[in-house]
């Protein structure tokens, strides 16, 4: 199969958007003798004129050969997959062998099988990430046909989409993934064959599922991916209980909650929200109803320990039961998250000892997540504003007295020399 090739004059990718180490590692692969292109979502992204988040890379060096070249600075990782891992400080480079086999198949547990850079596209899950791009002389290779389809704003598989989402059905949730993020709309077959083949996504790994999710949440675009969950049933086979509570009034709420998030991300990208905050984004509501059903409406404000116990019986049903367990320490902090929601603005008008609350390492997340409620419920505004302007001067307080403390400490050191 002959590709494609689109010069410098065919399209208008800013080189300035490429990580230089990136640049750096294909220079070294191809001093060596290798081919080495960018490859996948980085190619998709600054043909879209958006910055990519990572660089990963194709070569027709084999693990070893790589790591030849790159010596200490190379880690190579994994069984099934064998992937190198460039590290520039806390920063890695990806860079994986074209791979061949059978494109056919049904779920792939054995992708170490190295091929032709031909071979590994047609391996790849849609068109759109499917290009190579040689920074080197400023070329898109295709293969598949994503240069168009990226320009059309569709989303096709490469090959036969049952066969690809068989093969890995994480692809469905990846598939949901662009269509919220950019805006893409899936191809008739694509999409019939997710619906079709839904199922086959519990035989996925829950560890890739939950990353996947988490991922989104972080995104920008949560609240456009769950509603595309929601829809094509993919949620109920994953968070079943989630779900069910999408299809009432309070999942109204939990999309606002999770459009709120997308806001604050959007206009802060260098300070995402913490994950344990996003997922209370979407427990939170519930958490409300729940209260309100069990002690509110029987007259009944409840203290600390049943809003606790609350919100255990809520974590057995949302997140245990799930397909997907999420880490134990994740679990711990959205606990402290939601419960601190009930100091910061109890039932009852009671003196709240604030200092207290400041002093815990995770006091900020809380505030995080108040500060969602009150661009939801405006009524809340002033005392997320109070809280805040108390926690910004308890800071001010505490580096005044480490700064007094460091420069007595450097006196008391001068005079005993």
């Amino acid at each position: 199969m002959q590709p494609t090739i689109y010069h410098a004059t065919d399209h208008d990718i800013d080189h300035h958007l490429i990580d230089r180490d990136a640049l750096y590692v294909i220079e070294k692969l191809r001093q060596a003798g290798f081919k080495a292109y960018l490859v996948g979502g980085s190619v998709r992204d600054l043909l879209l004129k958006r910055e990519p988040k990572d660089f990963d890379i194709s070569t027709s060096a084999w693990p070893e050969q790589i790591k030849k070249i790159f010596h200490r600075q190379c880690l190579l990782i994994g069984r099934r997959f064998r992937l190198a891992h460039i590290r520039f400080g806390a920063k890695i480079i990806e860079v994986a062998t074209f791979r061949a086999g059978d494109n056919e198949s049904d779920l792939i547990i054995h992708d170490n099988v190295w091929g032709t850079e031909e071979e590994d596209v047609l391996r790849r899950d849609f068109t759109i990430n499917g290009l190579f791009y040689d920074p080197l002389t400023h070329t898109v290779i295709d293969y598949v046909g994503g240069w168009d389809d990226i320009h059309k704003h569709v989303i096709r598989t490469i090959g036969q989409p049952e066969t690809r989402f068989k093969q890995d059905p994480v692809r469905m949730i990846r598939l949901l993934k662009f269509q919220a993020r950019f805006g893409f709309i899936p191809t008739d077959e694509t999409y019939k064959a997710l619906l079709h083949s839904r199922l086959e996504i519990v035989k996925s790994s829950p560890a890739r599922v939950l990353e996947e999710m988490l991922r989104m949440l972080e995104s920008c675009h949560s609240a456009s991916f769950f509603k595309n969950l929601h829809e094509t049933g993919l949620l109920e086979l994953l968070f079943s209980s989630l779900s069910q509570a999408f299809s009432t009034e309070k999942g109204h709420e939990i999309f606002q909650f999770l459009d709120v998030a997308d806001q604050i991300n959007r206009k802060s990208p260098r300070f995402p929200i913490e994950r344990a905050v996003l997922v209370c984004c979407l427990i939170f509501p519930l958490l409300e109803e729940e209260i309100k059903k069990q002690y509110l409406d029987k007259g009944h404000i409840p203290h600390l320990g049943e809003i606790l116990t609350t919100i255990s019986d809520l974590h057995r049903t949302y997140i245990l039961s799930a397909f997907s367990h999420f880490p134990r320490r994740l679990s711990a902090i959205m606990s402290y998250v939601l419960s601190t929601q009930y100091r910061l603005i109890p039932f009852r008008n009671k003196k709240i000892h604030f200092h207290r609350l400041f002093r815990t390492k995770e006091f900020p997340l809380a505030l995080r997540l108040l500060k969602i409620r009150a661009s939801i419920h405006h009524d809340l505004q002033p005392q997320y504003i109070q809280i805040r302007e108390s926690f910004r001067q308890f800071l001010r307080n505490e580096d005044s007295k480490a700064r007094q403390k460091a420069k007595k400490t450097r006196e008391s050191h001068a005079v005993s020399r």
